[in-house]
């Protein structure tokens, strides 16, 4: 299952290149991509544009947010690396409370078109 998701970073140019550098290849700990991976996510790609970023998931149908949540939550180096995106991510003006990255809806499809 796609999933695509959204949140913003600080309009600044040094915590933009900053969380780049976060996120460039092999940066990221091990223990965040495993714990990405042991979630039953397949696959996982940021892109950005200007401060916006937008996150794509292919999921297996067994992923749950909750459980990936509650597992992420109980890891010491998981909260650090949150700890770290919080510092320069800002969730858009619309999100919910309990939630950084915003989830999109599709409204469009080539597949579904005659």
């Amino acid at each position: 299952m796609r999933q695509v998701l959204l949140i913003d970073l600080s309009d600044e140019a040094e915590a933009i290149a900053r969380y780049e550098a976060w996120h460039a290849a092999g940066a990221v700990p091990g223990a965040v991509v495993n714990g990405i991976r042991a979630a039953q996510v397949r696959d996982m790609e940021i892109y950005r544009t200007g401060n916006r970023l937008v996150m794509i998931m292919e999921t297996d149908p067994g992923f749950d947010p909750a459980d990936k949540a509650a597992a992420d939550a109980a890891d010491g180096d998981v909260q650090a690396w949150e700890s770290l995106m919080d510092s320069v991510q800002r969730p858009l003006a619309w999100a919910s409370a309990d939630s950084k990255w915003t989830p999109a809806a599709r409204i469009f499809s080539l597949q579904d078109q005659p």
